[in-house]
């Protein structure tokens, strides 16, 4: 058995095929990376804002124990950038406008979070950064 030579024009032919697919496969891996950091900071707002609700509705604890609550939340799992400007909009409402602590009262947390995105096809496109909102109500029943 003979393996024919190559023939003078498919040489380098391989090199040409991997520089044309490299970028568009290196983007899409940055993109799949980016999308693991969103899902993950998503997951952190959303277990913030429902430990704020949380804490606002077992009895004795205010408006201000909750926010801190998420902020320790926030800063504990490792969230950077915008989550010190985004943490003094976090608004708690309670339903009826009663007292938490009365019976059938929901109390919401609503936290918004400013994620940014690594992804320079993004950033180009316009789009660098995406808006994360988080919202948990809890109905106290003390």
């Amino acid at each position: 058995m003979t393996l024919r030579p190559r023939t003078r024009g498919s040489r380098g032919a391989e090199l040409v095929e991997l520089a044309l697919i490299l970028p568009i496969l290196l983007i899409i891996i940055a993109g799949i990376v980016d999308f693991g950091f969103m899902f993950q900071a998503f997951m952190v707002v959303n277990n913030a804002a429902r430990e704020g609700a949380r804490v606002r509705v077992l009895p004795g604890y205010s408006n201000a124990d909750a926010t801190a609550r998420v902020n320790n939340y926030v800063t504990a799992s490792g969230l950077t950038g915008t989550a010190t400007t985004a943490v003094n909009a976090i608004t708690i409402t309670n339903g009826g406008g009663g007292a938490p602590t009365s019976n059938g009262v929901q109390v919401t947390v609503r936290y918004p979070y400013t994620f940014t995105l690594l992804g320079p096809i993004m950033a180009a496109s316009g789009i660098s950064s995406v808006m994360l909102t988080a919202s948990s109500a809890m109905r106290s029943e003390m």
